[in-house]
């Protein structure tokens, strides 16, 4: 089975499986054009948790929980779960921040546009112009010998569990619809893309799928990119690309394919800010080492330097928000090119500065 995964027909089967089930979610109940999407189930889940107070986009998405359980399950199956952390883990914080607020100008992670795309949103071609920039940016930085240096094993296999154990908190939290008290978390939206929500159950059994299969497999839409930069290596861009394909075959099916660049379901049309917003996010991804969907994975196998950086996405979220630097379908929020700006001189900075020095022999 290890072998079948990590084959071609491995990473296609991934591909092909999250390109169904992503639209079906959608049909379901999800919002348009976002079956799955990272950054904006981890900004919902912010907002639910009250670190921001946008009405419309609040939710405990159980996908983001299966995805983590899921990697984590198949992780321990597989013998591939190790605790393990310590790998400059501040700046990998601020990457995550970073890449939230890049994702959420353009509005959608590399998953999302991929489904747009899938979906006829053709403003989703110019976020991945963006992205690809960005991780070109990103792979020129490694060539020259960037690195966050590498992480240590930890003694205790107890502290992999961290991540894991606050997703299975935070699904007792949904599936029970704790509250606090008046006015307190937590926050489910009654109106808006928060509002828009497939079957709790329904969502949690795709997350795990999508969690157990990316693991197998080594899915990352950032990592197909980068590859294919750095060594010319296609093995991941096929899955990248069954995805799109297959999930654009399914919205056919569903009706759900609708072509065009305006009134296209929590997107916007101004394509300058489509671009950059991904280049941040895109650059952002590859200085981290992973796509916020392969940094959950990692965080499910006991990744503590992943779990940072999904923390600091969620934290990036809220600051989105509460800063107003995220975008809706009116257009870019009053700060959204502020926070770009900001995150892209962050990001070149330490792409720049963490580059080690190779050493000539003497």
């Amino acid at each position: 089975m290890n072998n079948f995964f990590a084959s071609r027909k491995g990473i296609i089967t991934t591909g092909i499986v999250i390109g169904i089930l992503a639209p079906v979610l959608q049909y379901l109940g999800n919002p348009k054009n976002m079956g799955i999407c990272v950054a904006c189930f981890e900004r919902d889940i912010a907002g639910a948790l009250g670190l921001h107070r946008a009405a419309v986009v609040q939710y405990l998405r159980p996908e983001i929980i299966g995805v983590v359980l899921g990697a984590m399950v198949v992780a321990l199956l597989g013998r591939e779960f190790r605790a393990r952390g310590g790998s400059s883990p501040l700046i990998r914080f601020f990457l995550g921040v970073f890449a939230m607020i890049g994702a959420l100008v353009f509005l959608g992670c590399p998953w999302r546009a991929l489904l747009r795309l899938a979906g006829g949103d053709w403003n989703a071609v110019l976020g991945l112009i963006g992205l690809a920039g960005g991780i070109y940016i990103g792979s020129l930085f490694l060539k020259r010998g960037y690195t966050l240096h590498r992480s240590q094993v930890y003694p205790a296999k107890a502290a992999g569990f961290v991540m894991p154990g606050l997703m299975l908190g935070l699904l007792f939290l949904v599936a029970f619809e704790i509250s606090f008290g008046e006015g307190l978390p937590l926050f489910f939206s009654t109106q808006g893309p928060g509002a828009a929500r497939a079957p709790l159950f329904i969502s949690l059994i795709a997350g795990l799928a999508f969690g157990a299969l990316a693991q197998r497999s080594r899915f990352c839409t950032m990592g197909s990119l980068r590859d294919l930069f750095i060594s010319r290596d296609l093995h991941l861009f096929y899955g990248v690309a069954a995805l799109v394909l297959t999930a654009f075959a399914v919205n056919l099916v569903l009706g759900q394919f609708s072509p065009g660049f305006s009134g296209q379901p929590i997107a916007h049309n101004l394509h300058v800010w489509n671009v950059l917003g991904m280049v941040l996010a895109g650059l952002a991804f590859c200085l981290a080492g992973g796509c916020p969907g392969r940094q959950l994975i990692l965080a499910g196998e006991g990744d503590g330097d992943a779990g940072v950086f999904v923390l600091g996405m969620v934290v990036g979220a809220a600051f989105s928000h509460n800063f107003a630097m995220a975008s809706s379908p009116a257009g870019v929020g009053a700060f959204g090119p502020w926070g770009v700006g900001v995150g892209l001189v962050f990001c070149l900075t330490i792409g720049w500065v963490m580059v080690e020095k190779r050493r000539t022999p003497a």
